[in-house]
């Protein structure tokens, strides 16, 4: 084993083990959780599972009444997943890249997150899947588009093909006959890039505005809040004039937005602020509003001061409290709206691909839920869709969940598993 090796394992370790004794038993999750007391972290606790893939016919475990099966294998770290109008499936492949490491702890974490699969080349291309006999598996594989930077969202809307870059909206004419987009991409809008790269897209019922999720830089302002200008934001694009602003901020990572089709509203998933212990703050799903700020870097849910933080009062007394709290560091990525009767036994409500966890002693996340909604809210526990991704001793991650999407035949649920290199799709058994 080498030095660095032998540094990853033993801080790592050491971190674990001091804190677990102290690991809250239950989850943070709900629209009223029990958060515990935050408790810093000196050193941040780093705990990943190695990333192992899938042997030849295992499969994650699903719900009763669920069937789970691969749709595409041997992708190359496929993140998001966007379904066409005409039924063909894109899938993005990208990946976060190592910058130079600035001191001893840095290049512990890096080659932590290479053991997990987290950190490497990003593939950078969008590939196309195609079922053309409809037995649920892809026959057809091209590459749809390639030569992009960290590519994340995609919309397809009246002839224009948008993809979001880790650093900014690029626009493509499209041939509806050929599926293909056409020409060099135009630049709509320009994000600054590193930190938490993804840009996820969601396109307005109208068609008319864009959406665009923008994570912070860094954990909670750590190089300055003039380096986090722009970014811990929902943007919104208004596609007729080109006209960009940020929608609503104080979000540290929204990745996965959708629609609450009954009322119309805006929803997103939010990775919140590291190094407070396990459950301390629970990542969360919430309604977002227009010019709301959300408590980044300054507090969170229910307006709790993060006194790491250089404090802003009015900024505090703005803070709106998250709708529903998703239980502390699971990764909480993918989101969609899953209409009633796609998957037997499953009212509406959204589901959730849940990356799983790196800052805790106890592992979270590695997950696909379901929580149910009722008058445009959510309405009760969360369901378990989809688990088995990590080993029961936490030592292997066999697959990391990530973008999820309505199949088109709106009876199945498509998966993004980005450590199996797999696009999972699920139906009634």
């Amino acid at each position: 084993m080498d030095i660095l090796a032998r540094a990853t394992a033993l801080v790592g370790g050491a971190m674990v083990l001091l804190r677990r004794t102290g690991a809250p038993g239950t989850q943070a999750v709900g629209e009223a959780p029990q958060i515990p007391a935050a408790k810093k972290q000196g050193i941040m606790t780093l705990k990943m599972p190695t990333a192992q893939g899938w042997a030849p016919g295992q499969v994650p475990r699903a719900a009763a009444g669920l069937r789970v099966a691969p749709f595409a294998t041997g992708l190359n770290h496929p993140r998001w997943i966007e379904v066409l109008p005409g039924g063909d499936v894109l899938v993005a492949e990208a990946l976060q890249q190592a910058t130079p490491p600035k001191n001893l702890l840095d290049r512990v974490t890096q080659a932590t997150m290479r053991r997990a699969k987290a950190l490497g080349t990003s593939p950078n291309r969008i590939t196309l899947l195609r079922d053309r006999d409809g037995d649920g598996a892809a026959e057809v594989r091209e590459v749809f588009l390639e030569g992009q930077n960290q590519p994340f969202g995609m919309v397809l809307a009246d002839g224009t093909f948008y993809v979001g870059n880790t650093d900014g909206i690029v626009a493509f004419d499209f041939d509806a006959t050929a599926v293909r987009p056409v020409g060099p991409g135009r630049r709509l809008v320009e994000f600054k890039p590193g930190g938490h790269w993804t840009r996820s897209l969601l396109l307005s019922p109208d068609r008319r505005r864009l959406y665009a999720g923008v994570g912070s830089l860094s954990n909670i302002g750590d190089e300055g809040m003039a380096a986090e200008e722009g970014r811990a934001a929902i943007w919104e694009l208004d596609l007729e004039t080109g006209k960009a602003r940020i929608f609503a901020s104080g979000l540290r990572n929204p990745v996965g937005m959708a629609w609450e089709p009954g009322t119309g509203t805006l929803w997103t998933v939010v990775n919140e602020r590291d190094g407070l212990g396990d459950e301390t703050p629970p990542d969360y799903l919430t309604s977002v509003r227009e010019g709301g700020f959300y408590g980044w870097p300054y507090c969170y849910w229910n307006r709790i001061v993060d006194d790491r933080v250089r404090q802003d009062p009015d900024l505090v007394a703005q803070a709106i409290t998250p709708d529903y709290a998703l239980g502390g560091h699971t990764a909480s990525l993918g989101l969609c709206w899953m209409p009633a009767g796609t998957l037997p036994g499953f009212p509406d409500g959204m589901v959730i691909g849940q990356h799983g966890s790196w800052n805790r002693s106890i592992l979270s996340g590695y997950r696909v839920i379901f929580v149910p909604f009722e008058a445009g809210r959510p309405a009760g526990p969360p369901r378990d869709i989809l688990w088995g991704f990590l080993s029961t001793d936490e030592r292997t991650a066999f697959g990391r969940p990530v973008g999820v999407a309505i199949g088109p035949d709106r009876r199945s649920l498509l998966v993004a598993d980005d450590v199996g290199d797999v696009i999972w799709r699920v139906t009634a058994a």
